[in-house]
């Protein structure tokens, strides 16, 4: 005779709870979620929890050296170009001479 719902619930929970299987959940966005498409599409994959299992793993077994570098968030680097540089020093310049009570000190100039 076939197991009903609950006994199938029930008999699911036990095992969960033998191996210790615990839920993950994770929200992504559409950049995030087609990155680990792709992924899966090169390994043939077709679970996302086996996707990310394997790569947790394999991410695990390069150890710290290896895996260190991938795990660093991606950082925004600002650059400020000459010629914005300039029109800020320009800019800059014009105000404080607009108040004549602030005193203008020129980098890379001492006073004696």
């Amino acid at each position: 005779m076939a197991m009903d719902q609950a006994a199938r619930d029930r008999r699911r929970r036990e095992k969960s709870a033998k191996v210790q299987e615990e839920d993950l959940r994770l929200k992504v966005r559409p950049g995030t979620k087609q990155a680990l498409l792709e992924l899966m599409a090169w390994a043939g994959i077709e679970e996302q929890g086996e996707a990310m299992t394997l790569m947790i793993h394999h991410l695990h077994g390069l150890g710290p050296g290896g895996a260190l570098p991938l795990l660093e968030p991606p950082r925004h680097k600002y650059e400020v170009s000459q010629s914005v540089a300039l029109e800020f020093s320009r800019k800059s310049i014009l105000m404080i001479q607009q108040d004549p009570g602030d005193e203008l000190v020129t980098p890379g100039f001492s006073r004696t």
